[in-house]
């Protein structure tokens, strides 16, 4: 959804812009114009701020916290690890948290992405997916490739790196010059589908816009396409036609290009599937995760590789040439288990996929205000587009 629903009761009078409070004098907000509400603890699907105004947290912390606040079983298996490991250094040192839940994932992801590696976040995993694949060539004797392509009104992070591959221009102005010069293709988007085609019959147009991207660039220079399987936070739950992936799949194997799927907010049961592209049956060479993840109890995020893609530095003997200072820490890491324990043990994916009828039919109301220009659904992510809208971003 576009954004959170609350307070639940009335929070009172605004408090009025100026001179923030001295609690928060030292604290460089996003918005120096406004007084963010400070929030204390959280239950379920609520939060409540210090005031005592109670919230429904109806976007799940920025599809972040996706089993709910208060778990106790992943806070108490936080805990315990903090005691035991708090810390390893992950250049020198292995961890039992991070073997046992890259297995995990690894047992998760579709086809033979096999090979986890941890982040701390949805930008750094993508910035790590882009790296591994520009060594990857490199080590393959292919230096000249040096190109990724990605789409407009897309959101890939909030480095450098990860807004240059990212498709939303309202996020890039201020860094423009700082940014690499990346070619970007279209968007997929049904509500602002124009062509020949209907929009279920457009998956070939929009896939040829990549072939496009990748000859113009050059085809021996293109390292990976970069992409959402479904579009989440610029566009908001824009899914393609059914034939658009396994096409995307086929142009880049025809070239030799990685593809790069970014599941850092559909991931997880999200969409009724425990990955999104799971929907098209494709397996991409790249598999960036994040958020649901941990559930938001700890900052995680991961990147899961192929087989081809980790033999290839295997045979080589060569070293991936990166490091976070908290990628795979234990406590992180015991985190991402008990979540995904929880997944398995309350059936969340499943559910998803079950609720996510009832869900859009109750979303379907909305289509009696006239703003309503279209409502999208995929399990339990949701969009609705309004017909006017002056934010130069919102393409729907």
């Amino acid at each position: 959804m576009s954004g959170p629903i609350g307070p639940v009761r009335a929070a009172g009078p605004a408090r009025a812009a100026g001179p923030a409070r001295a609690a928060e004098g030292a604290l460089f907000t996003l918005d120096p114009r406004r007084e963010y509400p400070t929030l204390v603890r959280g239950e379920g699907c609520h939060v409540w701020d210090d005031r005592g105004n109670r919230y429904l947290d109806a976007i799940a912390g920025i599809a972040v916290v996706n089993l709910g606040y208060g778990r106790g079983d992943v806070v108490r298996a936080m805990a315990a690890q903090a005691e035991a490991l708090p810390f390893a250094v992950g250049n020198i040192f292995g961890n039992r948290p991070a073997q046992e839940l890259a297995g995990r994932v690894a047992a998760l992801t579709p086809g033979d992405l096999d090979h986890v590696h941890f982040t701390s976040g949805g930008s750094e995993a993508v910035e790590v997916a882009l790296k591994m694949a520009r060594q990857y060539h490199v080590i393959r004797g292919e230096p000249e490739r040096d190109v990724i392509v990605s789409r407009w009104t897309s959101y890939h992070g909030a480095t450098l790196g990860t807004l240059s591959v990212g498709g939303s221009r309202l996020r890039r102005r201020a860094y423009q010059p700082l940014l690499l010069d990346t070619p970007h293709i279209r968007a997929v988007n049904s509500y602002r589908h124009e062509g020949p085609q209907a929009f279920a019959d457009a998956g070939e147009a929009y896939a040829a816009d990549l072939e496009r991207a990748i000859l113009d660039a050059g085809p021996t220079r293109v390292a990976a396409f970069v992409v959402e399987p479904i579009v989440a936070s610029v566009g908001g739950t824009l899914a393609p036609p059914d034939d658009y992936f396994p096409l995307v799949r086929e142009i880049c194997d025809r070239y030799g290009v990685l593809l790069i799927v970014d599941e850092v907010v559909t991931g997880f049961g999200r969409t009724g599937r425990t990955f999104a592209v799971d929907h098209w049956d494709v397996v991409p060479d790249l598999l960036v995760m994040g958020k649901g993840i941990s559930g938001g109890y700890a900052p995680l995020g991961a990147v899961a590789t192929r087989s081809h893609v980790r033999g290839t530095f295997v045979d080589a003997g060569a070293t991936f040439e990166h490091i976070f200072t908290f990628g795979g820490n234990p406590i992180s890491m015991a985190a991402g288990i008990a979540v995904l324990d929880a997944f398995r043990d309350e059936d969340i994916t499943d559910n998803v996929a079950r609720v996510g009828p009832a869900f859009q039919e109750a979303l379907e109301r909305l289509w009696r205000f006239q703003f309503v220009g279209d409502i999208r659904v995929r399990g339990l992510h949701c969009r609705q587009a309004f017909r006017r809208c002056d934010q130069e971003d919102a393409l729907d």
